[in-house]
């Protein structure tokens, strides 16, 4: 694809957005980029922009810019169905994400990564355990270092590791991994999309370029992934968490129990091994959604060529991610849990399914369409005490506030958030941040509101010391 002089629009100037307008004139590329935000918030993006010679259009989108563009360059942050796109499209103005438009310069192997929780997880994994194979891997995507990079620099890696969001599923054309890991479909960004289906069929497009020569990882045990998987053409490795319902597949991965109850081992069966067993002793996640994790990056390391020893080390140095069921700390005997990127409603039930111990769980931010009704089981359950905060707050309290034994208290900050938490616990509780909701009410970030709840942790403990 050859891209140098043509009429480039990037819609978004964030993270993606700067990646790609950096691509494209290193192609030789003519770039505009436009977005809604005023030139007064965007501070080091602009002066980068301004720099590289690239056109600015701030503070709204011009309809004009749009249709003179040769090819229109969509950030995963930006809804594909606004106006301008859409009149765009009727004009046969090709719009792609940042996605596509990478996998159209990378000629290695891409390994994808999708799901509703986990992606970042298994994407670092997966990455660990090729990497302890002997492979050189670059490792990207959504998590942080857009695709977009490594096609820029004309990178050197045998394989790609890339983690990808429904949103930028949305935008592929002619994107297709050689493997593929879809691990989980659950309510999510439903503030996006019209409802559960559309969300389902964005995750289900990973497969939709693939041949028979490529491989797809599937959670075996969730009914949306097996219908939709139901016609795929590839080859089909499924992973399961439980009893036999690997039957109707010959190549699966399932996590065996210790005395009924503790995963002991992920056992896979293959065309090439009848039996592979990999070791769970030694590895430092936490709950049973994070071994379906260990399981999918099993299965697609040794489909992309892992070695047995490097996937079982990998398994081993593999020290988790921050904000992801991250242990902070104890004080008098209550153990803090920074979940700030549980940003939807399967995410609390996977994190409040890990504890036996009483929990003082915090919950809110910006509600993204989910159903809190969902939660009643397992708040009744595992939570003695909830405190709710930010935009969503209301909402949550009028709905889980019968189902805790000692109630329900409204926060105005972090800060207040984990001293009430705090005050409510008792030795051996464990107090909880896993919101639910997405921080932009507050913060910018997951990872900033994580920080927040760390730092509000900290100021206890120099609080009891005194």
């Amino acid at each position: 694809m050859d891209i140098a002089k043509k009429n480039i629009l990037i819609v978004g100037l964030g993270i993606s957005g700067l990646a790609v307008a950096r691509f494209a004139k290193n192609k030789g590329a003519s770039v505009t980029v436009t977005d809604i935000a005023e030139e007064k918030t965007l501070g080091s993006k602009l002066t980068e922009m301004h720099k590289i010679g690239v056109k600015l259009e701030l503070g709204r989108h011009n309809i004009e810019t749009f249709e003179h563009a040769d090819f229109i360059v969509v950030s995963p942050g930006v809804p594909h169905t606004i106006l301008p796109i859409e009149q765009a499209k009727e004009k046969g103005i090709p719009v792609l994400g940042e996605f596509e438009l990478a996998s159209r310069f990378i000629r290695e192997p891409i390994i994808a990564i999708s799901g509703t929780n986990g992606k970042t997880t298994t994407t670092r994994l997966l990455g660990r355990m090729l990497e302890n194979s002997g492979f050189k891997i670059f490792v990207g995507g959504n998590i942080g270092n857009p695709l977009i990079e490594y096609a820029d620099t004309g990178g050197t890696a045998d394989m790609v590791v890339a983690e990808i969001s429904s949103f930028q599923l949305d935008t592929i054309d002619t994107f297709r991994p050689r493997v593929s890991v879809l691990l989980n479909i659950s309510d999510d960004h439903l503030d996006r999309y019209p409802d559960f289906e559309s969300y389902a069929r964005s995750k289900g497009r990973i497969f939709e370029n693939q041949q028979e020569g490529d491989t797809a990882v599937l959670n075996g045990s969730d009914p949306v992934i097996c219908l939709i998987s139901k016609t795929l053409r590839t080859r089909k490795l499924s992973f399961y968490h439980q009893g036999n319902s690997h039957a109707h597949n010959r190549e699966y991965a399932v996590i065996d129990r210790i005395n009924g109850q503790d995963p002991h081992s992920i056992k896979i069966f293959t065309k090439e091994n009848s039996e592979t067993v990999f070791d769970l002793s030694k590895v430092n996640l936490m709950g049973w959604h994070n071994m379906e994790n260990a399981a999918a990056a099993s299965l697609a390391a040794l489909a992309a060529g892992g070695t047995l020893e490097g996937i079982q080390s990998g398994l081993n140095d593999f020290k988790g991610l921050s904000h992801r069921l991250e242990y902070i700390k104890t004080i008098n005997d209550v153990r803090f849990f920074d979940d700030s990127k549980g940003t939807n409603i399967d995410a609390v039930a996977r994190a409040l399914e890990v504890f036996r111990n009483p929990v003082v769980l915090i919950m809110g931010g910006r509600d993204k369409g989910g159903d809190f009704k969902q939660l009643r089981g397992l708040v009744q359950q595992h939570v003695k005490k909830l405190i709710v905060m930010g935009e969503a707050g209301a909402e949550i309290r009028s709905v889980l506030e019968n189902t805790c034994r000692e109630g329900v208290q409204t926060a105005s900050s972090m800060d207040e958030a984990v001293r009430l938490a705090f005050f409510s616990a008792v030795p051996e509780d464990v107090v909880l941040l896993s919101p639910g909701c997405s921080s932009f009410d507050m913060y910018n970030s997951y990872a900033e509101r994580g920080e927040a709840f760390c730092k509000a942790v900290e100021n206890l403990t120099r609080t009891s010391r005194e």
